[in-house]
């Protein structure tokens, strides 16, 4: 618990800048940074699986709410927060909703180059909309990235020295902080450092902007103020900003269960963050999910249990006492300088170059998502990507690959591997093909023309072992196929046989008829009995005529004739000539 405590004290005060400056990106007042890093954390503990993430205000998800009610509304304007805490209560259904329909497998469709191209655009977005602060210009927002590159160019003779002066040495303090003294608070540190200058200013920044006086930094309840209408202007963006809280929060719970070995469960991690979302807009939280930077501290100072997060909150709530006014005179330079700090950190160039690097298909998936996102929308990014990902992942499950196997020395033990990898001859009767992927509807057809060419290539091999080694289930349409290939086997003479250990394969096998259509005895866990009972079953004399002995049971029968082994291995010698 005493760990706990001072990961907790650690935590509140790393949230303090960060919670004004997602509030600023989200085109919020800064207090209601204060309020959705104060509420959503005990609930997102309580409820959620993770010990070690910490829920609140983000850098993509304030991105996406601003990119969602900046269209609607004016910018910081009652309507304009009304509409986000209205997204929160949205957002906390939906979630709920994917938890009780124990839809946490979902996750797993979507690819993490989705993520990493939405949260690159997201932060790319979030770092141009800081230039107007920085550089004390009047700009666009950068969602129309051609007005706001043409607008740049014009406004940028009249940039405000004092405003520039303020928010670079903020950022370089910020940055230098972070590299040599990595423990410490560096977004604090560089906001006091950016506070400094101004003051230091004095008359000189009589034109530089300050955020503010903060009416209310500590949540008090209230009605989200759900209008009927809502439901269709908001549901798209609740549905999306919903979904890529999910996979933040999950994905950041995963990162931190494998360092510390906890097992997390999504549906509960769903559900946590859902009730978080809920509860947090009756006390005027915008939507929240899970915080990497907030969630990678607690875990270095030592937390063990999810009171860390309700202590970092509780501690967040008292220190605000004291120090929320000191905040309206922070310097809006500072603050931007700050963000774009933040931005920078979320853009990981090794792990882009590392998609470009060993996949064209989640290169594209990136290119696609990222370019989405500067180009259309957040909102619109999120759905194309996912999208993608899942059309790639049908695609590929839609394609699985069949191979003719013989056995081959591995490390003092035979296995079986493809024969065109190893070469060596095949047995003239039998052929072990093994089946790498999914065997469904969607790869019926492919895999019934696989058995074609298979069939075509191997013509004298009327014998066929089929291996679904990696086969969980199969269906109707695949079953069915199944015996297709059965009744040609035995119109050929042959017998298909089939090896599977997974029982409920097995199970699915006798439900759909397959069993009783191949024939008793068939069906085998293990290869080395299925090719044990097909050996039984071929022709002998073809057997005794046969030199190759590929199967361990081949010397069990009679060893070919000397002639006939003379004149076997003068035609496969001629066969290869």
């Amino acid at each position: 618990m005493q760990q706990d405590f001072f990961a907790g004290l650690t935590g509140a005060t790393i949230v303090l800048p960060q919670a004004v400056a997602f509030a600023v990106i989200a085109g919020l007042p800064p207090e209601y940074g204060f309020y959705t890093a104060m509420i959503p954390p005990f609930f997102a503990a309580f409820f959620g699986s993770s010990w070690h993430a910490i829920t609140g205000p983000t850098t993509a998800i304030s991105a996406m709410v601003f990119a969602s009610l900046s269209g609607l509304y004016e910018v910081g304007d009652r309507e304009f927060i009304r509409a986000a805490i209205v997204l929160s209560l949205m957002v906390g259904v939906i979630q709920i909703g994917f938890a009780a329909f124990r839809l946490g497998a979902v996750i797993n469709f979507v690819s993490h180059s989705v993520m990493t191209g939405f949260i690159t655009g997201a932060s790319l977005l979030i770092l141009l909309s800081q230039i107007r602060y920085v550089f004390g210009i009047d700009l666009p927002r950068p969602e129309h990235l051609p007005a706001f590159g043409a607008e740049l160019v014009a406004e940028i003779g009249h940039t405000n020295p004092v405003s520039l002066s303020i928010g670079l040495l903020t950022l370089c303090v910020a940055l230098a902080v972070r590299h040599f003294r990595p423990g410490w608070p560096n977004y604090l540190i560089a906001l006091a450092a950016g506070t400094g200058l101004y003051f230091a200013f004095g008359p000189l920044a009589a034109d530089v902007a300050t955020v503010g006086h903060i009416d209310e930094a500590l949540a008090t309840f209230s009605l989200p103020g759900l209008r009927i209408d809502d439901v269709s202007t908001l549901g798209s963006a609740a549905f999306a900003i919903a979904l890529v809280g999910l996979l933040e929060a999950v994905s950041i719970s995963r990162a931190l269960a494998m360092r510390s070995g906890q097992m997390i469960d999504p549906n509960r991690e769903f559900m946590g963050q859902g009730i978080a979302n809920l509860v947090g807009s009756f006390f005027r939280c915008y939507p929240s999910s899970g915080s990497f930077t907030r969630s990678g501290v607690n875990y270095e100072a030592g937390a063990k249990t999810p009171m860390a997060s309700i202590f970092a909150a509780l501690a967040l709530a008292v220190i605000l006492l004291f120090v929320s006014d000191l905040f309206a005179y922070v310097p809006v330079p500072a603050m931007g300088g700050t963000i774009i700090v933040v931005a920078l950190k979320l853009i990981n160039l090794r792990e882009i170059m590392h998609f470009f690097r060993v996949s064209k298909a989640e290169s594209g998936i990136f290119i696609i998502t990222f370019v989405s996102s500067l180009a259309i929308s957040l909102e619109f990014a999120i759905y194309c990507g996912v999208i993608i990902s899942v059309v790639l992942f049908l695609d590929r499950a839609a394609h699985p690959r069949l191979s003719v196997g013989v056995p081959f020395p591995f490390r003092g033990r035979r296995s079986f591997r493809p024969v065109k990898d190893v070469g060596g001859p095949v047995c003239p009767q039998l052929i072990v093909v093994g089946l790498d992927g999914p065997l469904f509807f969607g790869s019926v057809d492919v895999i019934r023309r696989e058995f074609r060419r298979i069939e075509t290539e191997y013509a004298e091999q009327s014998h066929m072992i089929f291996n679904m080694r990696g086969v969980g289930q199969i269906d109707l349409p695949a079953a069915e196929l199944l015996i297709e290939e059965a009744k040609r086997r035995i119109a050929r003479g042959g017998r298909l046989y089939v090896q599977t250990k997974i029982p409920r394969t097995i199970r699915q096998l006798e439900k759909y008829g397959v069993t009783r259509h191949i024939g008793g005895g068939k069906v085998h866990l293990y290869k080395g009995d299925a090719i044990s009972f097909a050996i039984g079953e071929l022709r002998h004399d073809i057997c005794q005529a046969c030199d190759v002995r590929l199967w361990h049971d081949c010397p069990t029968f009679p060893q070919p004739h000397p002639d006939a082994e003379r004149t076997s291995s003068a035609d496969r010698t001629e066969r290869q000539d």
